[in-house]
């Protein structure tokens, strides 16, 4: 099978009992032996390409035992990223393990699809060619961890497949610090403070998280665990420059919790916040640190205060 490209010959999968009740994009992952995955998967339903028992399937549906699932014939599915050689990339950090890099607000961590061109990831493997070979997904090759397109800032990617596990692992155990600066409104916000409101999808507009303050939204949604920590490091013109830090954070975690507290930050316009002085939201990720294990060596990289941001402190926060 090609490292470029899979395309899949006419394959007919019949459920057994094992495979019942599980979505059907991952039985045809199962299939393939691993080698589709789900990102793989999801196109060949983008495509019409897969059916059970004659009629277009969706890949969210539920096997059912007995049925007879059918991929057909050559559909392209190739979804790794491209190199972008002419990309900008601005490295903090180069080792033959892991190198750090600061990714502009407004340039997308990753493609979406297929061919995409202009995101970090294309920058990375034009440098970086040996991170083809790991990853969240042909898509996300090397990238420990992403940032919100309109975020800027400090982002860890690895160069070995050990150092990717590791790493991943690692964050996922809430040992990698990742430190952030935000811009809000500093009206009656006290000077340092801990948010620990849960999180889930919004039930309404996939492009936002929702904050469930009442235990009735609790309740219903089943959202997870959240915690941010933020302390004020300057106050100007009404403007706050505020450190935070959150151990995982989810998606959109630090947007939605200065929301839910009455802060949104400034040009979150999504969350809330008054976008008239700024056209992205005032997050940076500034900080972040490694202690070290016995295979992937300590490191640690800190970021100035962005101009931009320095701009708004200094200008007259009622103009």
């Amino acid at each position: 099978m090609s490292d470029e490209a899979l395309n899949v010959s006419t394959l007919r999968i019949e459920v057994q009992e094992a495979d019942a009740g599980k979505r059907l994009d991952k039985v045809v992952v199962s299939a393939f032996e691993s080698r589709l995955g789900r990102s793989g998967a999801r196109a060949l339903f983008e495509h019409g390409a897969v059916r059970v028992d004659g009629r277009v399937a969706r890949k969210g549906d539920q096997a059912r035992a007995g049925s007879v699932i059918t991929v057909a014939s050559d559909v392209p599915l190739d979804d790794a990223a491209v190199a972008q050689p002419g990309l900008e990339l601005d490295v903090r950090l180069e080792r033959e393990d892991v190198v750090v890099v600061c990714k502009p607000a407004g340039m997308p961590t990753a493609p979406l699809r297929g061919g995409e061109i202009g995101t970090l990831v294309n920058a990375l493997v034009a440098r970086y060619p040996e991170m083809r070979a790991f990853g969240h997904s042909r898509r996300e090759p090397g990238i420990v961890h992403r940032l919100d397109t309109d975020t800027s800032g400090l982002l860890i990617a690895a160069r070995t497949a050990e150092a990717f596990e590791e790493l991943v692992s690692a964050l996922r155990a809430e040992q990698i610090h990742k430190g952030y600066l935000l811009l809000c409104d500093d009206t009656d916000l006290a000077d340092s403070g801990v948010v620990e409101i849960p999180l889930c999808p919004h039930p309404k507009d996939t492009r936002r998280v929702l904050a469930c303050v009442h235990p009735r939204d609790q309740a219903r949604y089943s959202p997870r665990p959240a915690s941010t920590s933020y302390r004020v490091l300057e106050r100007a013109q009404g403007v706050a420059l505020v450190e935070a830090t959150a151990p995982k954070a989810a998606r959109h975690q630090i947007r939605a919790h200065m929301a839910a507290i009455g802060h949104p930050l400034l040009g979150d316009a999504l969350y809330g916040g008054e976008s008239a002085r700024l056209s992205r939201h005032a997050l940076h990720a500034y900080h972040v640190v490694w202690r070290g294990s016995a295979s992937v060596p300590a490191f640690e990289v800190r970021d100035e205060v962005p101009q931009s941001f320095r701009a708004l402190l200094g200008a007259d926060a009622r103009g």
